[in-house]
């Protein structure tokens, strides 16, 4: 089921997001630890005039993983190549990849904890060494040929940083967790999108939408846009507060942000007696684990309405506060 609170990228929008992201630092909003210390690194490696150390992002979607990639990029003024890892289905994937790069230049690996073993193994050497090591052949007429590779940058993203494995994770220098991002932060970020978007978003408008966009950009980024899609139809030369209401609560967005799919959820756990595994969950809300795990649970457990227990997870008194219960 799509959800209009769903932080997965949507290729009909990827346009609009390119349009949407800042492109440098003094541009973007939040995250004023991350930004404040990238900055720092960045200045110290032009200085040196060497490549920046590889940076890993996690968190949740939707925080501004890939465009703090841009940005790195930019700032260091080099190129940038993006890829996902299941898009990389063999060594020779990564090997046509990194052989292309130039010297200086960014390489961003989006999901990179869906790497596979194998393939890894061939990123270990490239990353600290800068050489490939590919084996050519099998059994005892197998060759290892050696191709030295220009100094780069590799840019890894993920949600889920757990599923990482030690010795890839161990090589980056630089490990940044991205945060939900506070309702102030979000409101600029709608009222600077609304400028590029030519519809004008009111103070008390965004401030409204950002409260019902679970601390993450692309989720108040995606909810302008339909916000702004009722004002046009209305003929409406700016979106007023009121516009925002009634667009939120026609695209099922209540005040905390939560859209049916949470309500469920918390509605599931509030009425049990004990705590409900994870698998017990996605088939009673018909979402498969990593859905429930990577998309729904975040800001829910963020935000104290729900806990995780070795049993599985239970509802807090702030979700049973919500449904009028004790």
């Amino acid at each position: 089921m799509q959800r209009v609170v769903e932080v997965e990228k949507l290729t009909i929008e990827q346009e609009y997001e390119n349009m949407l992201r800042p492109l440098c630092f003094d541009d973007y909003i939040g995250q004023s630890k991350i930004k404040k210390n990238l900055q720092v690194f960045i200045k110290a490696a032009q200085k040196r005039n060497e490549c920046l150390d590889h940076v890993l992002f996690f968190g949740p979607p939707g925080l501004g993983k890939t465009t703090l990639a841009n940005i790195i990029s930019n700032e260091m003024n080099t190129n940038i190549k993006t890829t996902a890892a299941p898009m990389i289905e063999k060594s020779g994937d990564l090997a046509a990849i990194l052989t292309n790069l130039e010297e200086g230049d960014v390489l961003f690996i989006d999901e990179i904890h869906r790497l596979s073993p194998a393939i890894e193994e061939v990123l270990y050497s490239a990353m600290e060494d800068f050489r490939l090591d590919i084996i050519i052949g099998s059994g005892p007429a197998a060759q290892t040929i050696k191709i030295d590779l220009p100094p780069f940058t590799l840019i890894g993203a993920t949600t889920r940083a757990g599923m990482i494995s030690s010795p890839l994770r161990d090589r980056f220098g630089m490990h940044f967790r991205l945060q939900f991002y506070s309702h102030e932060e979000l409101s600029q970020i709608i009222i600077k999108a609304s400028h590029k978007l030519n519809k004008v978003c009111l103070v008390d408008a965004a401030l409204e939408t950002a409260k019902r966009s679970r601390g993450t950009p692309r989720i108040a980024l995606r909810l302008l846009k339909r916000i702004r899609d009722y004002a046009e139809v209305e003929n409406e030369l700016e979106i007023t507060l009121e516009r925002s209401k009634y667009a939120l609560d026609e695209l099922g967005v209540d005040g905390h942000g939560f859209d049916e799919l949470d309500l469920k959820l918390l509605k599931l756990l509030s009425s049990s007696e004990k705590a409900i595994g994870l698998a017990t969950i996605a088939a009673a809300l018909s979402e498969d684990e990593g859905t429930i795990e990577d998309v729904i649970e975040p800001y829910l457990l963020a935000n104290g309405f729900i806990e995780k227990t070795p049993r599985g997870r239970i509802a807090t008194p702030k979700t049973y506060q919500l449904f009028g219960q004790k």
